[in-house]
């Protein structure tokens, strides 16, 4: 049975929370990648990265022990959408994303990359 909607919820994605082993790596990676700025500074491997115009959602790193690091595919990841794909995966191997093995079908308007942890994203073509 479906539940009717009573009230607008309040709620809102505040930051999208990345568990990092290699924190300072982490933390340049997405400063660059997303051109965000830290809210305040890093503390104890937790940082809550902003963007500077307050449009965007934050990105948050929280540091874990390696023995955490988890194995397979990651069930939450972001889609970062670009009218340049080619030069935003340019640029982001760069910074220290690798492309990830994957297959591609036909023409395909995603590109999969890991950043320095090895956390899947994906560069999509929003022109396509």
């Amino acid at each position: 049975m479906q539940t009717e909607l009573k009230e607008k919820s309040n709620l809102r994605i505040g930051s999208i929370v990345i568990d990092c082993i290699n924190f300072d790596k982490m933390l340049t990676f997405w400063e660059a990648a997303l051109h965000y700025v830290p809210r305040s500074p890093a503390k104890g491997g937790w940082v809550v990265l902003r963007d500077p115009e307050g449009k965007n959602t934050n990105v948050s790193l929280n540091q874990v022990e390696p023995s955490e690091k988890l194995t397979g595919r990651n069930w939450l990841h972001f889609d970062l959408y670009t009218k340049d794909q080619k030069i935003e995966i340019e640029r982001l191997l760069e910074l220290g994303a690798t492309r990830h093995a994957q297959e591609y079908e036909g023409d395909e308007d995603f590109v999969v990359l890991e950043d320095p942890d090895g956390n899947l994203f994906c560069v999509v073509d929003t022109t396509k």
